[in-house]
């Protein structure tokens, strides 16, 4: 059953766009959709007839466009951290970081964007202007990200660890401010560009497959960056690429904001006025806010089953280096080759014209959850491969894995940033506001604290294990393969055991925009 807001006696931060409903007439949308006559839904998402619903509301279609543009915008988003997590490896291999220190350049960011994104997602939902909402913050924050990411790796190795470390660490705080102020306005852009069930699902499935490319093109920075014929090592190769990722990035983030369409709400009248006083007041009303957020329950369980699966891909994810060089090369890195690279790029390219075509159509004979369900499942599989197909002398045969893990995080965000946007119609109905910034900032925090704690824990993982890679040992290597593959699907079966009881389906989707329609028009002819 869906539980409304409001029940749980938590205030709210904004004025109601439309009057919510009162508790005693709210409806129980499982329940409603039986009543109606359309049976029980198979694998928990049925669809209402057609000529049920589509007579009520009209299916909104995005121009491919306006997709492509959002899609864009993903790209920045996705290859500053595909980017990142192949330069970190930098700090350690060549720079000399402990993995403890390492572990905390990922942890301490998050400590910063808990404070800072519930209250970019205040400011972007209540902001008055002729561009709309989000644009303008799109514009500014792609602009920060462009300029920090070069500052940020501008190391040298004679200016000694503890110099590096402060230096970098104050950077990547400037950084990771421009990717919220980017990233929380940008992805409330996508939630709102269209209302329908499955529309939502085409937009993401176009940003994803866009994005992706992040995933294709970064894991060849490896190649590069330790390829003397480049670069005479790999921190000289970090301080100069760095420039053509922060450039070439940074342009790409100010697409969505140039080219997607947004309404003035200079004529406003129900959002808080942006400046230092109602910020500072309206602090308890943003973190009470940010609570409410995880009172709603599939909301909830959205946000946990991304940071299980995004979490346990993560913490992996660094050790796919070392586990290349150093256990299928003995630890020559330049003898490596591509490998470390054809490991991301075939991944990438499977999730991109495999995973995510595919989650997108059978999302529509399924249903978001059941679809989220098998593609965790299939992923899974691919896990249990990696641990048979590191074979030292044949890194061919990890490629073999390569398409069943791609089903996890392909899946995983096609398909939650569009049953986020499902939640934003259930957050108005329960309460009366539109809310996608808030969130959009809480789900991102999750996505981003559980980077931040997968780095933690990947460095606490290769210090309990032992791995040093200027002294490598084969007891080390197999803790690195046994967290490698095994670690995730704990991850994974923890998101599909938490996401089987998902309550939000198409048909009570449908219901409640059918509902927010005729209060929005009630709400129009009452002002007229």
């Amino acid at each position: 059953m869906l539980k409304p807001v409001s029940e749980t006696g938590l205030a709210v931060f904004s004025a109601p766009l439309c009057k919510p409903t009162p508790k005693n007439q709210r409806r129980d949308w499982h329940a409603m959709t039986n009543a109606n006559g359309w049976g029980h839904e198979k694998n928990g998402n049925a669809s209402p007839p057609e000529n049920k619903l589509m007579c009520e509301t009209e299916v909104t279609k995005v121009p491919m466009g306006q997709k492509i543009a959002f899609g864009y915008g993903m790209l920045a988003n996705q290859m500053f951290p595909a980017a990142l997590g192949v330069f970190l490896v930098v700090l350690v291999q060549d720079l000399g970081f402990p993995p403890l220190a390492w572990g905390f350049i990922f942890f301490a960011p998050r400590l910063f964007d808990a404070i800072t994104d519930p209250i970019m997602g205040f400011i972007s939902d209540n902001t008055r202007s002729r561009w709309g909402r989000r644009r303008q913050y799109v514009f500014v924050g792609g602009l920060i990200l462009g300029v920090s990411y070069i500052a940020m790796w501008q190391l040298y190795r004679e200016n000694g660890l503890y110099f590096n470390f402060i230096y970098f660490m104050a950077c990547s705080l400037i950084f990771y401010l421009g990717l919220t102020i980017f990233s929380v306005p940008y992805v409330a852009m996508g939630y709102e560009m269209s209302d329908d069930f499955h529309e939502r699902t085409n937009i993401m499935a176009v940003a994803q497959f866009i994005g992706q490319w992040a995933w294709v093109i970064a894991p060849w920075f490896w190649v590069i960056l330790y390829d003397p014929d480049w670069f005479p090592n790999a921190d000289a190769g970090v301080r100069q690429l760095s420039i053509w990722v922060g450039i070439s990035c940074g342009l790409v983030a100010l697409i969505p904001a140039i080219f997607i369409r947004d309404k003035s709400t200079l004529d406003r009248d129900d959002l808080k006025p942006i400046h230092i006083k109602s910020i500072k007041s309206s602090l308890g009303d943003i973190a009470s806010s940010t609570l409410e957020a995880f009172t709603i329950a599939p909301f909830r369980k959205l946000a946990l089953a991304t940071f299980l699966v995004f979490n346990s891909f993560n913490i992996i994810a660094a050790f796919t280096f070392f586990i290349i060089v150093h256990h299928l090369f003995n630890g020559d890195a330049e003898a490596a080759g591509v490998w470390p690279a054809m490991h991301g790029c075939i991944g990438a390219l499977a999730t991109t014209f495999l995973v995510i075509p595919l989650v997108a159509a059978v999302s529509k004979k399924l249903g978001k959850k059941q679809t989220f369900i098998l593609s965790q499942a299939i992923s899974i599989i691919g896990y249990i491969l990696f641990w048979f197909l590191f074979v030292p002398g044949k890194p061919y045969l990890f490629l073999w894995a390569l398409p069943f893990h791609s089903f996890g995080i392909g899946g995983l965000f096609t398909l939650m940033m569009s049953m986020t946007a499902d939640v934003c119609d259930l957050d108005e109905f329960n309460t009366g506001k539109r809310r996608e910034g808030t969130l959009g900032a809480v789900y991102w925090w999750m996505v981003k604290f559980g980077q931040a704690f997968a780095g933690l824990l990947g460095g606490l993982i290769m210090w309990f294990v032992g791995f040093d890679p200027g002294n490598v040992t084969e007891s080390s290597l197999t803790g690195l393969r046994i967290f490698y593959s095994f670690l995730p699907i704990a991850g994974v079966v923890g998101a599909i055991l938490i996401m089987s009881r998902y309550e939000i389906t198409e048909s009570s989707a449908h219901e409640i925009r059918v509902e927010l329609e005729k209060r929005r028009a009630q709400a129009a002819a009452a002002s007229e």
